[in-house]
């Protein structure tokens, strides 16, 4: 929120929170923000253009739906939804009422990501055939409801996985396949699909229409030796490129293209990535935009995160 304030672009006109040290806070970034008591006390405001969700991830598809049916653009935390079949509704929801919908897919936006996916998109690297995905967080999340499956909708994969499911799908261009193998632990212990409690590691193995192999693996409290280990490494018959951080970071990235034993920097820190998502959908809506077709690719991110966990 800091970021969209300071960016000039929109005006917060009004914040909501559950919890009074939160929205307190907030208000410090928005002093002219108008404090609500929930999310009914602002869809009864009837000077607002959109809506950002950042929320617990069960409530994500109620709340999109209400503010996108009181006419509001909607721009939503990841996971947009706990299952499929919620992010179907919603973006249903957001059809019919012509309004924009994009979540905080925030990787999208390191500098030189975008560069990568046009290598690939353009064949630069030749025949896409292999995809290596990683995401491992020394840290359990801190707040009680990532460990409840009713109102997370799975564990790491949800919470990390989904940035690395939403890359792979962006960058190679091709939609969720049908068949995935995962395999799931909670604690060391193997979970059987479809599971009924968060997992802290898991491995996914899949293939795009194309052929090409993509493996995932991510994770809670995996004792790596440093705070995080993040990357998304892609290999075509002519060339590679990949997303990596940096010493452990979790917001300091290299992306670099390879050739045989070679590598050439495309970029690399300082880069202030983070708000970057927020403030594209906030220039788009600005410049009056609808409902975007594109956002269907929220579906295909949805069916896939299913797959792993056996829905």
């Amino acid at each position: 929120m800091q970021v969209l304030a300071e960016s000039g672009l929109a005006e917060i006109a009004a914040v909501a929170d559950a919890s009074c040290d939160a929205l307190e806070q907030a208000r410090a970034c928005a002093p002219q923000a108008r404090p609500a008591r929930d999310l009914a006390g602002l869809l009864a405001m009837d000077d607002l253009d959109g809506l950002v969700i950042a929320t617990p991830s069960g409530a994500h598809a109620g709340q999109a739906i209400a503010a996108l049916e009181s006419g509001l653009a909607v721009f939503c935390q990841k996971p947009l939804t706990r299952t499929a079949a919620e992010a179907r509704q919603v973006l249903d929801a957001a059809q019919r009422a012509d309004r924009l919908l994009d979540v905080d897919f925030s990787y999208r936006y390191v500098a030189g990501v975008a560069q990568l996916r046009e290598a690939v998109r353009t064949g630069e690297l030749g025949e896409l055939y292999a995809i290596d995905l990683v995401f491992h967080n020394a840290y359990g999340p801190d707040k009680d409801w990532f460990y409840d499956i009713a109102r997370s909708g799975g564990g790491c994969v949800m919470d990390l996985g989904i940035h690395l499911v939403d890359l792979a799908l962006w960058i190679a261009g091709a939609p969720a396949p049908g068949t995935v193998d995962a395999q799931l632990y909670a604690a060391g212990r193997p979970l059987q699909a479809p599971v009924d409690r968060v997992e802290d590691y898991a491995s996914v193995q899949w293939r795009l229409d194309g052929g090409a192999s993509v493996r995932m693996a991510c994770s809670w409290r995996l004792p790596a030796g440093c705070d995080a280990v993040i990357g998304a490494s892609f290999y075509g018959t002519g060339g590679g490129a990949a997303l990596r951080n940096v010493g452990g970071s979790f917001y300091d990235f290299n992306v670099e293209r390879f050739d045989g034993t070679s590598s050439t920097p495309v970029a690399s820190p300082p880069d202030a990535w983070g708000g970057r998502a927020l403030v594209d959908w906030t220039r788009r809506l600005a410049a009056g935009g609808r409902y975007d077709p594109a956002a269907g690719h929220l579906l295909d991110v949805a069916r896939l995160v299913d797959a792993v966990y056996g829905r």
